[in-house]
């Protein structure tokens, strides 16, 4: 077949001219030559050369992680840190802050910087898409700085003006979801498979710890205005600093891809659409919207709990300022600490499924216990506290693990597309559903009344809670889409026989073609069939087929890639090209 293929130019260029026009159907077609180094893709097609050739540094794509991604890794999640805790700087000391600024409100503050970052969300795709990730980011860290400076002003004895105050609070707020909506293209970047859910799930719950560090340093600075000044001025001096070290060693990408599936893109010449439109094709993904409502589910059950954590706290018996402030730190370290830990398993198993519908159900063992007071023990501080962090470590890492679930299902979308939908609807149902937590919280009602026993009361709010969670089970149960994104780097980690990855399956279909089943309907499969002149020029290679099937070998022990091998065959002879 060599000699043959050699000694025909003609059939040379019609191969590669039909590799060319339709890259898209034939992208996982790999040729099998006595020395794998002899195919070797250029310029986003298949080098068709047999003959030996020296290698150059463009010849080959191959997976590799460097230790720079840890430093990216940190850099984000400490920009997350830092954005949230502006945020919610003066929730720990309402008084104190009305009192320095008469006429306005802690909390209309944190209302103007979440609509901020909605509006922001919008934009941070097309952004990042045109200008990359290294400076985006790098820009995000700047305008944060100066926001936190224009709160601060660079005197420290007295407060700047409440305008100052809000406009570096809009500042603010439009930098944020640059840290927020970009940790799953950080890790598809610069993870490998196996570490992306852990990388996610650190990125975007490092913004807990900015909310739990707001009540720990706020509450005991801000306790007069001079104290107010001082701790403004302690968020600036951390804000520039990270904001010069993240322009100084923060990058783009690294040399070369760390995973199957970055390859992939890269040789495609992958172009993302504008947001807008990349909105629409993911709702027409099959399984997109499951592990968005799962993200929505998560995001909102932690956002109402921390925004009534006082009350919850104070109804099991917890009624010292500095205790309440210690387990509202923990309720979100334990949300941090529970998406490491639960992203890790995700990373190495791609069970995403039987995990969101466990760590689901536990969300719901845990939240009840929070509205519910026994009265024939009465208040259980220490059943509250255990509930609470139980919930951190169960609701919590739903968010990064169908953030990735998302991206997986979706590729090759642009993933910052995907946790920017995921954001804006996580914080709109959030902004919805805290005035009406709000207003059940205050409905109690009695369980087992004739039973003194095991006679009890449960508040609204809980049941609400509860409701939403298992109403997202019972949706999430139907997810049954391929992880496409997986399935393009199961040879990275071995995973390619793992159910979990609902393969596609390829069939053999009587003729020419070879069809994909589950792709219709599908935004992202361009194609369903191989090109007729692909296999035309397959079967002038080998004249003696009859039939042509295609088949995917699972990776050997050694560590070999897969390979997605066309086989011609007949009744005398097979060969493989």
């Amino acid at each position: 077949q060599q000699q043959h293929y050699n000694s025909s130019p003609h059939l040379q260029h019609r191969l590669t001219q039909a590799f060319r026009s339709d890259v898209d159907s034939s992208r996982y077609i790999l040729l099998s030559t006595k020395s794998r180094s002899s195919t070797k893709l250029k310029n986003g097609i298949i080098d068709l050369d047999f003959e030996e050739e020296e290698d150059d540094e463009n010849s080959f794509l191959i997976p590799k992680v460097y230790p720079q991604r840890w430093v990216q890794l940190a850099y984000l999640s400490l920009l997350a840190l830092v954005s949230d805790w502006v945020c919610f700087s003066t929730a720990a000391a309402p008084s104190t802050f009305e009192q320095a600024f008469p006429g306005h409100s802690s909390a209309g503050l944190i209302d103007i910087f979440l609509y901020t970052n909605v509006l922001s969300c919008f934009l941070v795709t097309d952004i990042v898409a045109k200008v990359g990730l290294g400076k985006a980011i790098k820009g995000a860290s700047v305008l944060m700085g100066l926001g936190c400076l224009l709160r601060s002003g660079f005197s420290t004895t007295d407060l700047v003006p409440y305008e100052a105050i809000l406009a570096g609070t809009v500042l603010v707020g439009a930098a944020q979801p640059f840290f927020q909506c970009t940790p799953p293209m950080l890790s598809a970047t610069w993870f490998a498979s196996d570490e992306r859910a852990t990388s996610t799930a650190t990125a975007i719950n490092f913004n807990q710890i900015g909310i739990a560090t707001a009540f720990l340093v706020g509450g005991s600075m801000a306790s007069d205005s001079v104290g107010l000044e001082h701790y403004f001025g302690l968020i600036s001096v951390i804000a520039v600093a990270l904001s010069a070290g993240t322009v100084l060693q923060f990058q783009d990408k690294p040399l070369s891809p760390p995973s199957s599936s970055e390859i992939e893109k890269i040789i495609k010449n992958e172009k993302e659409p504008p947001f807008l439109e990349s909105v629409q094709k993911f709702f027409k993904t099959p399984g997109f919207t499951r592990p968005l409502v799962a993200f929505i589910c998560s995001i909102s059950i932690t956002n109402i709990v921390g925004a009534f954590i006082d009350e919850v706290l104070e109804r099991g018996g917890i009624i010292d300022q500095l205790q309440i402030d210690l387990a509202g730190a923990g309720f979100e370290l334990a949300i941090l600490v529970g998406g490491i830990v639960i992203g890790g398993y995700v990373d190495k198993t791609k069970r995403y499924k039987d995990v969101t519908l466990a760590c689901l159900l536990a969300t719901v063992f845990f939240v009840v216990p929070l509205g519910l007071t026994d009265h024939a023990l009465g208040k259980e501080p220490l059943l509250l506290v255990a509930s609470l962090l139980g919930l951190g470590m169960a609701a919590g890492p739903v968010q990064p693990i169908n953030a990735e679930l998302a991206v997986d299902v979706t590729y090759p979308s642009d993933e910052t597309a995907v946790e920017s939908v995921q954001q804006i609807g996580g914080n709109l149902i959030s902004a919805l559903l805290v005035p009406v937590a709000e207003l059940m919280a205050k409905q109690d009602y009695q369980l087992f009344e004739t039973n003194n026993i095991i006679a009890s009361d449960v508040r609204g709010d809980v049941i609400l809670l509860c409701c939403m969670a298992l109403a997202t089970m019972g949706y999430f149960s139907t997810f049954d889409a391929p992880l496409r994104r997986t399935i393009a780097d199961c040879a990275d980690d071995g995973v390619c026989e793992a159910p979990e990855l609902n393969m596609i399956s390829v069939d053999k279909v009587p003729g020419d073609d070879v069809t994909i089943s589950g792709a219709e309907n599908d935004p992202y499969t361009s194609s369903t069939s191989i090109s007729p002149d692909i296999l035309a020029s397959l079967k002038e290679v080998s004249k003696e087929a009859s039939n042509v099937e295609v088949t995917k070998n699972s990776r050997s022990t050694n560590g070999e890639e897969n390979n997605l091998n066309v086989r011609a065959s007949s009744s005398s002879s097979t060969d493989k090209v």
